[in-house]
C-alpha cells in the first residue's frame, strides 16, 4: 500500500494494516598550523586546555613583577620600583622562566612548521618571542641598550590566552556529549511478553523490545513511546530550555531525562545506532575538519612570517652600511618584534570560540567547521517536506457533517477509531477527544487495505477511504461531495464516515506544517534566499504546501534516489545549495549540497552521519541563526586579519626607515587588537529569547 509519505522508513511501518486502504496522504585537523596538539578526542582537547590555562595563569603572574621592573614602564608612568639586592636580576630570572614554561609550545609549533615547510602562526610566533628573548638577555650581558623582557612576557601571555580560549571552545561540545553518555544506565527495565518488568543489560536490547522509563531516569535507547505520557529533558541533546511533551507515536532519544510519570517504549536503536552516538561521532569529525578562518588565518601569518624575516634582513644590512651596528641590532628586533600577531593569536582563535560554543549551546551542532562559514556563501536552501517543513504526522485539518451534528460526528468517529492503532485514527480519536467526550464501542473490527468498523452507541461506524466506498458502492453526493471535492484537489487524506452505510461525515487530514517553518521561511526570504522544496508526495500535495508557506520553487514526485539530482540541478544554476532533509532517502542529497543540514531529534542516523550541521532541537528557526552566525563569524576573521595585516605593513615599513620606536609599535599592535577585538564583541553579540537564537541589533 502507499501513504504517499517520502518513501521512508517510519517507526509505524509493519503495523499499518488498519487503515491502508486510506488510499495514501495525497498521491505517491583539528588545529592547522598550531603544532603538535591536534585532535585527541574530548580528553585530549580538556588536557591541552587545562596544560594553556595553568601556563597563562602561571606566565601572567611571573609578568606582574617582571612589567614592574621594566625601565620602560617606570619612564612611562613616572615611577621608580623598590630596589634591594639582585632586583636588577628579577626581569631576567623571571622573563627567562616564562620563555621556557610558557613560550614552549609555541616553539615547538614553530619547528614542527619549519620542518613541514609551512611556516604559519606558531613559526611567526616563534620567531618573535625568540628574537625578543635573544636581545634582552643580550641587554642583561650589557650588550645591548633594549628593554623587552616585559614585551617578552606579554606576548607569551596573550599567545597562550587565545590557544587556551581555543582549546577550550574546541572540547566542550564533545565534552558535554561524553559526559552524558556516561550517565546512561547500564541497565533497562524490560515488560516481557506476559507483562511482567525484568531488569536486563542496555547492550541486551534488541529492536522491537519494550521497556519501562520511570521518572527521573534517564533514557538508554532511542525509541518511541508506546504507553504514558511524560515531560522529558531533552537540552543535553537538543539544547531545548524546556522539557518537553512526549506521548504515544513520540519519538525520544538516548540520554535525555524523563521528568515526570512513567513511560513505556519500544526498542529502535541502542548502544552506537542511537542519535547519541551519531552526534558523538559528527562532533569527534569536527575536531579533525580544516577551518577556513583558521586557514586564512595561517596564510597570513604566513606571508608576515616572510615580510617581517625580509624586512628584518633588510632593516640590518641597511644600518650596517650607515655605520650604526647598534641601531642596526635595535631596528631588527623591534622589526620582528613587531611582526608577532597578538590581533591574529587572539581574536581568530576567540572567534572559533564564540562561533562554535553559541552554535552547541543552541542546538546548532557543527560537524564541520568549515560548514558554517560556508553558510554565508548559501543563496538557495532546499528543503525536504515530510518530517522537516512538516511533522510527518497527519492532524485532521477540516470535518464535514451531514444529516447530523459535527459534535455527534466525533462522538461516532472518535470511538470507533479508539481501537486502531494507525495513525490517521489516531489523529482522528485525539482530534475529537479533544471536543467531545468519547462513548464506548465494541464490536472493532479492521479491515485490510479498506478502513475499520465498530459499533457505537448500537449503530455500525465504519471509517474508511475510496477503497471502502468502492466495495459498498457508495458515493459522495450534494453537500458533502463538495466539501471534499477541494480536499482532495490539495492531496488531503479524505476519510469518509459510515453509519449504517450512509455517508454522514468526512474527515480531511493533512501532513502538519511546523509552525517554526513558517518564520524560518520568512528570515531566509528577508535575506534574499531562495526556499525550494522537494518531496516525494503528488504534485498537488506539494503545491498546496508551497502555497501555505510562500515556497519559491517546488520538486514534486521525487525517488528517493534522485533527491541528490535536484540539488545538481540548482547548483548548475550557479546557487550555492544548503540542504535540510532527516530521512533516510535524503543523505545523498546532503552530502551532494554545499552545506547538507540535518533534522537531529526527528533525523535518522544515515542523516546526521552525511550532514555538516545538525539542528537538534528539530527546530528550523534556528537556521536563520546559524547563517547570520556563519557569516558574522567569517566577517569578523577578516577585518581582524585585515587590521592587523594593515597595522603591520604600516609599522615594518616605519621601523624599516627608524621612523617609529618599539614602544609606539607595540601600542599601536595593542590598540589594533583592542580594536579587532571590539569588532570581535558584536560578535559574542547572540541572544536567546524563548528557544531561538536572535543577534541585538
Amino acid at each position: 500500500m502507499s501513504h504517499g509519505t517520502d518513501e521512508r522508513t517510519t517507526p509505524h511501518a509493519g503495523r499499518m494494516n488498519d487503515h491502508e486502504g486510506h488510499e495514501g496522504h495525497g498521491g505517491r585537523e583539528g588545529h592547522g598550523g598550531h603544532g603538535d596538539h591536534g585532535d585527541h578526542g574530548a580528553a585530549g582537547h580538556a588536557h591541552h586546555a587545562e596544560m594553556f590555562r595553568q601556563r597563562f595563569w602561571a606566565s601572567l603572574l611571573l609578568s606582574v613583577p617582571v612589567i614592574v621592573y621594566s625601565q620602560m614602564v617606570q619612564e612611562w608612568f613616572g615611577y621608580t620600583a623598590p630596589t634591594f639586592p639582585g632586583s636588577t636580576l628579577i626581569s631576567p630570572v623571571l622573563g627567562s622562566v616564562i620563555f621556557v614554561y610558557g613560550g614552549l609550545v609555541f616553539l615547538r609549533g614553530g619547528i614542527s612548521e619549519l620542518r613541514q615547510r609551512q611556516p604559519g602562526m606558531m613559526a611567526l610566533i616563534s620567531l618573535a618571542i625568540s628574537v625578543a628573548f635573544v636581545a634582552s638577555l643580550l641587554t642583561s650581558l650589557g650588550w645591548f641598550d633594549l628593554d623587552f623582557w616585559w614585551e617578552l612576557a606579554l606576548l607569551i601571555d596573550v599567545m597562550l590566552l587565545g590557544h587556551w580560549q581555543e582549546m577550550k571552545a574546541i572540547g566542550q561540545a564533545r565534552g558535554a556529549l561524553a559526559a552524558i553518555a556516561e550517565l546512561l544506565p547500564d541497565e533497562a527495565e524490560r515488560v516481557a511478553a506476559g507483562g511482567e518488568i525484568e531488569t536486563v543489560r542496555v547492550a541486551e536490547l534488541r529492536a522491537g523490545d519494550v521497556v519501562l522509563v520511570r521518572p527521573g531516569a534517564r533514557i538508554p535507547v532511542d525509541g518511541e513511546v508506546v504507553d504514558g505520557r511524560a515531560s522529558v529533558d531533552e537540552s543535553a541533546v537538543t539544547g531545548e530550555s524546556r522539557p518537553v511533551s512526549r506521548a504515544e507515536g513520540d519519538r525520544v532519544v538516548a540520554g535525555t531525562v524523563v521528568v515526570e510519570s512513567s513511560i513505556r517504549l519500544r526498542v529502535e536503536a541502542t548502544g552506537e545506532d542511537t542519535t547519541l552516538a551519531g552526534i558523538q561521532r559528527l562532533v569527534a569529525e569536527a575536531q579533525t575538519s580544516r577551518s577556513r578562518t583558521q586557514a586564512l588565518a595561517d596564510r597570513a601569518a604566513a606571508f608576515l612570517f616572510f615580510a617581517a624575516t625580509a624586512a628584518a634582513l633588510v632593516t640590518f644590512v641597511v644600518w650596517v652600511a650607515l655605520g650604526q651596528p647598534g641601531a642596526a641590532i635595535t631596528r631588527t628586533v623591534t622589526v620582528l618584534v613587531i611582526a608577532c600577531p597578538h590581533a591574529l593569536g587572539l581574536a581568530i582563535p576567540l572567534v572559533i570560540s564564540i562561533s562554535t560554543a553559541l552554535s552547541a549551546r543552541n542546538g546548532i551542532l557543527v560537524k564541520d567547521r568549515l560548514a558554517l562559514e560556508k553558510m554565508r556563501d548559501v543563496d538557495a536552501v532546499l528543503f525536504d517536506k515530510t518530517g522537516t517543513l512538516t511533522t510527518g504526522r497527519h492532524e485532521v485539518h477540516d470535518v464535514a457533517a451531514v444529516g447530523l451534528a459535527e459534535e455527534e460526528l466525533l462522538r461516532l468517529a472518535g470511538a470507533a477509531e479508539r481501537e486502531s492503532e494507525h495513525p490517521l485514527a489516531r489523529a482522528i480519536t485525539a482530534y475529537a477527544a479533544e471536543r467531545v467526550e468519547l462513548p464506548p464501542s465494541e464490536d472493532f473490527r479492521s479491515m485490510t487495505g479498506r478502513g475499520i468498523e465498530a459499533m457505537v452507541d448500537g449503530r455500525r461506524v465504519a471509517i474508511g477511504g475510496p477503497s471502502l466506498l468502492r466495495e459498498r458502492d457508495i458515493e459522495h453526493r450534494g453537500e458533502l461531495a463538495e466539501a471534499v471535492r477541494p480536499w482532495a484537489e490539495r492531496g488531503a487524506v479524505v476519510l469518509t464516515v459510515l453509519v449504517e452505510d450512509e455517508p454522514v461525515g468526512a474527515f480531511a487530514l493533512e501532513d502538519a506544517v511546523r509552525e517554526e517553518s513558517r518564520e524560518a521561511l520568512q528570515a531566509l526570504h528577508e535575506r534574499d534566499i531562495k526556499v525550494v522544496m522537494i518531496t516525494g508526495d503528488a504534485q498537488q500535495v506539494a503545491d498546496a504546501v508551497a502555497a501555505d508557506l510562500g515556497i519559491d520553487e517546488v520538486f514534486a514526485e521525487v525517488l528517493p534516489e534522485d533527491k541528490d539530482r535536484a540539488v545538481q540541478e540548482l547548483q548548475d544554476r550557479g546557487l550555492t545549495v544548503a540542504m535540510v532533509g532527516d530521512g533516510v532517502n535524503d543523505a545523498p542529497a546532503l552530502a551532494t549540497a554545499s552545506v547538507g543540514i540535518a533534522m537531529g531529534a526527528s533525523g535518522t542516523a544515515q542523516a546526521l552521519e552525511t550532514a555538516d550541521i545538525a539542528l537538534m532541537a528539530d527546530d528550523l528557526s534556528q537556521l536563520p541563526g546559524a547563517i547570520r552566525l556563519g557569516r558574522r563569524a567569517l566577517h569578523t576573521v577578516r577585518l581582524n586579519i585585515w587590521l592587523a595585516l594593515l597595522t603591520k605593513a604600516i609599522f615594518l615599513i616605519a621601523a624599516l626607515f627608524g621612523l617609529t620606536t618599539l614602544w609606539m609599535a607595540v601600542f599601536a599592535d595593542m590598540g589594533t587588537s583592542l580594536l579587532g577585538m571590539s569588532v570581535l564583541e558584536r560578535l559574542s553579540s547572540f541572544e536567546v529569547r524563548g528557544d531561538k537564537l536572535y543577534l541585538r541589533r
